[in-house]
């Protein structure tokens, strides 16, 4: 039995990652990636550059999945708007696991979430839609990660955290047990935070260092 097609929206270098990932996932063929007009034509990882944004409505005539690709540091102002549009088309947004990573069969993830490799997400925990649980990332047990976060590479978030939507924690950074951070925080990377976070603030300590 064939593979379904999917098409990732977004042909950057997290583009790259999400590939890995899903040709080890293993249950869908890429069909070509969406980029921008002067990236058309252009290979990732042997996978072409088949169309803009703007072709979206046609190719959701033609293919039932689709994969945001674009990676989010400091807004996920692109990735939301990919999504809702993705899904407005009639685009299905899989879940997809790395085979390397570890789910919780406890554990809950949102229509078009990544779990990457070596990630764990542990029992108890609730991932909303469109979540990049990057490389190593740890959610403890009873974490939750609201819609459109980024938990990035080796972060850590201890028991019973809550990330409001839209939120990104840098790499290898912390979150101490049972704080909350409101929706669209960022957390620079190898940062600790040890209370309870308002939304939309920079924990950024000190660009300099």
């Amino acid at each position: 039995m064939s593979k379904p097609n999917l098409i990732l929206i977004g042909a950057g270098g997290h583009a790259h990652a999400c590939i890995d990932v899903i040709e080890q996932h293993g249950q869908y063929r890429i069909a070509g990636l969406v980029g921008m007009s002067e990236e058309v034509h252009a290979q990732h990882l042997g996978y072409s550059v088949i169309a803009t944004d703007g072709d979206l409505p046609a190719l959701a005539k033609e293919y039932q999945y689709a994969f945001i690709t674009v990676g989010q540091i400091w807004s996920p102002d692109s990735r939301m708007h990919l999504y809702q549009q993705a899904t407005e088309l009639g685009f299905q947004l899989p879940v997809i696991i790395a085979p390397t990573a570890y789910v919780s069969r406890h554990a809950t993830i949102g229509a078009g979430s990544i779990v990457m490799h070596g990630a764990i997400v542990n029992a108890g925990a609730k991932v909303g839609i469109n979540c990049i649980i990057n490389t190593h990332a740890l959610l403890e047990h009873d974490v939750t990660a609201e819609d459109h976060c980024h938990i990035s590479t080796g972060a850590i978030l201890n028991g019973g955290v809550c990330i409001g939507a839209g939120s990104f924690v840098g790499s290898g950074g912390i979150i101490r047990e049972g704080v909350t951070l409101g929706k669209g925080c960022v957390v620079g990377m190898g940062l600790s935070v040890r209370h309870n976070q308002a939304d939309h603030a920079r924990f950024v300590g000190n660009d300099k260092t």
